[in-house]
C-alpha cells in the first residue's frame, strides 16, 4: 500500500492547479494533500476540482472540536469523496468515534480516517513544556496511536521516528502516515522529526507526506519520481 503523497500547501486553487498540471504526463497521477491553507482559500470546490483530474485526495483538516460538532463535520466532509481525512487524537477516544460514525455514509462506505498524534514541528522538549505532557514522544505517539486504534480509526499521522513503535503497539496493519520527509542533505525548514524517503520505507511507514522537497524542487516531477523510487519501488 505504500505511496507518496504531495502536499499542495499552495495560497489557492489558481497555484494548486498550476502547479499539478506538471504532472499531467505521469502514468499515475500523484495522491495529493489538501491542507488548510488551500482548503480555506479555495472551499470544497478545489477537492471536487482537483478528485476531477483523477487524483487521490487526502484532506489535512485536523479535526479537533467536540464530538458532536465533529461528527456532523465529518458527515459533511463525507459528501467530498476524498480517500483519507484526519482528526487529532487529543480530541479523546470519544471524539474520534463520533468522526468515524459521520464520516460513514448510509452505504456502509467512507474514506480512510487517521488521527494526528504530534505535529512534527513538535519536539520533546517542547511537548513536554508547552503541553505539560510528562511521557517520552515515543510514548506519547504510542498512547495516542493505541487509542486511535480502540476508536475504530484506520490508522495515525506521526514522525517517520515513531512509525516503528505504533507498528509494534498497533499492529502492521495499522497505518503510519508520516510527513518531515526531507531529502539526504536537504534542510529541515521548521521540521524537527524527520527523515528521508529510503530511511522511512525500513522504519515502516505507509504513506510520506512530502510538501517543499517537490513542491518547490527546480523539477518537481523528478523529485517525485526520486521519492517514488527511495520509497515505493
Amino acid at each position: 500500500m505504500r505511496d507518496v503523497i504531495i502536499a499542495c500547501d499552495f495560497a489557492g486553487a489558481e497555484q494548486a492547479l498550476e502547479f499539478l498540471d506538471k504532472f499531467k504526463d505521469c502514468p499515475q497521477k500523484p495522491f495529493v494533500k489538501i491542507g488548510m491553507e488551500l482548503y480555506y482559500a479555495a472551499g470544497p470546490q478545489i477537492v471536487r476540482d482537483i478528485k476531477a483530474r483523477g487524483h487521490k485526495i487526502f484532506l489535512d483538516l485536523k479535526m479537533h472540536d467536540i464530538p458532536n460538532t465533529v461528527k456532523k463535520t465529518a458527515r459533511v466532509l463525507s459528501n467530498l469523496e476524498v480517500d483519507m481525512t484526519n482528526v487529532h487524537a487529543a480530541g479523546t477516544i470519544e471524539m474520534m468515534r463520533a468522526a468515524l460514525e459521520g464520516l460513514t455514509r448510509p452505504d456502509g462506505t467512507r474514506p480512510l480516517l487517521i488521527a494526528v498524534t504530534q505535529l512534527t514541528s513538535t519536539s520533546e522538549e517542547r511537548m513536554q513544556k508547552d503541553l505539560l505532557i510528562n511521557a517520552s514522544m515515543e510514548e506519547t505517539t504510542a498512547h495516542y496511536a493505541a487509542n486511535a486504534r480502540e476508536a475504530g480509526l484506520d490508522g495515525v499521522v506521526c514522525s517517520p521516528l515513531e512509525a516503528a513503535a505504533i507498528k509494534r503497539r498497533c499492529g502492521a496493519d495499522f497505518l503510519t502516515v508520516t510527513p518531515g520527509i526531507r531529502f539526504a542533505g536537504a534542510a529541515a525548514d521548521d521540521q524537527v522529526r524527520i527523515t528521508t524517503p529510503a530511511r522511512a520505507r525500513e522504519i515502516g511507514s505507509d504513506f510520506i507526506v512530502v510538501g517543499r522537497p517537490i513542491t518547490a524542487a527546480e523539477d518537481p516531477v523528478a523529485a517525485y519520481q526520486k521519492c517514488l523510487e527511495e520509497f515505493v519501488y
